[in-house]
């Protein structure tokens, strides 16, 4: 009996590693400012200092030339709710920096688009008071380097990237205005 319970539990752990292992080459995107399904800081929002957190990802797909982040909010009064359209994202990059600029320009390679306010940049979560919306950053993995021109919206860039997409991972962060 002693022998069976000894090979449990050491199949137990050579099955565990091998999946912690498979989990840790996932396309996945990350925050040092708030972990998945939890709150954005206030400083990201409106009622803080507006600016984008730092957003990092690890293990791109084999084959991946560029990145696009899409930010939104599905559950706006109004229907889903645009915060931020990034693109033009080398491979080269990880990551978006906090309080990424507002604007684009032609020294920077990466492009952003029009949020739901016709914008450029960044506009954080602003919900009406009651229950906490889901802030969904997504980001796709595409197999080409498209140049794209700035200001597109977000469906112009959808309907561009979809014969590159290769994967798509995404982030949630909640907030409850006050």
């Amino acid at each position: 009996m002693k022998k069976i319970i000894f090979i449990f539990i050491v199949l137990s752990l050579l099955f565990s590693n091998v999946l912690s292992s498979l989990n840790s080459s996932e396309f996945k995107i990350m925050s040092k400012h708030f972990k998945n399904n939890a709150k954005i800081p206030r400083v990201f929002t409106c009622q803080g200092k507006n600016i984008s957190p730092e957003l990092e990802w690890v293990n791109p797909p084999e084959n991946t030339k560029s990145f696009v982040l899409i930010m939104d909010d599905p559950d706006a009064p109004m229907g889903t709710f645009v915060h931020w359209v990034v693109y033009n994202i080398p491979f080269s990059k990880h990551k978006l920096r906090m309080d990424f600029p507002k604007f684009n320009s032609d020294k920077i390679l990466i492009k952003q688009g029009k949020n739901s306010m016709n914008r450029i940049g960044y506009m954080g979560p602003c919900p009406p008071p009651g229950k906490a919306h889901r802030y969904f950053f997504k980001l796709y993995s595409l197999n080409k380097i498209l140049n794209l021109e700035p200001g597109l919206t977000k469906q112009e860039l959808l309907r561009k990237i979809k014969p590159f997409i290769i994967s798509k991972t995404e982030l949630i962060g909640l907030y409850k205005r006050l």
